[in-house]
C-alpha cells in the first residue's frame, strides 16, 4: 500500500520575493500567478488524485481552486498546512528583515531559533509531517494533492529524506512548482523536487 503526495506550492502573488507575506490577509495571486495556476493545472491534469488539501491563506486556495477546475475533486482546508507564523515580521520587505538580527539568527539555525510567532522549522515539521501521517492511514492506496508553502514543503522534503532543518537554503520551492513523495509501510521516498511547469 503506498499513499502518493503531490506537494504543490501556491503560485506567485504580485510581489513574490519583494515582502514577507507570511499569514497576512489577502495576499492573492497576481496575473503572473493565475497563469502559473493555469499551467500548473494543466500539468495535474495528467494525474490521478481523490482530493486536495489546502492551506488557509488566500493564494494556495486560488491555486487549489485552478487544479480543481481541470481535476474535479473534493478541496478541504487543512491549517497544518498554513504558513510559517511569522508574527511581526509578516508583510516586511526582505531589506529590512535583512537588516534584524533576529531575522538573520532564524535563517542560520532554523532548527532552534523562534518567528516572533512562535513557530520553529521543527514545529513546522512536526505539524505537517504528523498530517501526512494522518492521511497515510486515512488513505493508504491514495494520491492526494497538498497546496502549501514554500518552507512547509522544504520541512515535509527534509523529514523524509532526515535533512537537517538548517540546510533549508539547498533546495528551492519554486512558486507553483510540484515536489513528490510516496509513502507506504516501508517508509517513504521522494520522486522528485521542484517540478516548474514551463
Amino acid at each position: 500500500m503506498t499513499t502518493t503526495f503531490f506537494l504543490v506550492r501556491h503560485a506567485a502573488h504580485d510581489n513574490v520575493g519583494g515582502f514577507l507575506a507570511g499569514r497576512m490577509p489577502g495576499v492573492r495571486l497576481g496575473v503572473d500567478g493565475r497563469a502559473q495556476a493555469g499551467r500548473l493545472a494543466e500539468r495535474m491534469r495528467r494525474e490521478t488524485f481523490s482530493r486536495i488539501y489546502v492551506s488557509p491563506r488566500e493564494r494556495a486556495a486560488e491555486t487549489a481552486a485552478a487544479i480543481a477546475t481541470v481535476s474535479p475533486v473534493p478541496i478541504e482546508e487543512a491549517a497544518e498546512l498554513d504558513e510559517i507564523e511569522f508574527g511581526a515580521w509578516s508583510g516586511k520587505d526582505f531589506a529590512t528583515l535583512n537588516a534584524d538580527p533576529a531575522w538573520r539568527h532564524w535563517n542560520a539555525w532554523r532548527s532552534l531559533a523562534r518567528t516572533p510567532g512562535g513557530e520553529t522549522m521543527l514545529d513546522v515539521e512536526r505539524r505537517a509531517a504528523d498530517f501526512m501521517e494522518t492521511l497515510v492511514a486515512r488513505f493508504p492506496e491514495d494520491a492526494l494533492v497538498l497546496v502549501s508553502h514554500a518552507d512547509v514543503i522544504r520541512a515535509l522534503v527534509g523529514h523524509v529524506l532526515g535533512l537537517a532543518l538548517d540546510l533549508w537554503q539547498r533546495f528551492d520551492i519554486s512558486p507553483a512548482s510540484i515536489t513528490t513523495l510516496i509513502v507506504g509501510d516501508w517508509g517513504a521516498r521522494l520522486l522528485g523536487v521542484n517540478e516548474v511547469v514551463p
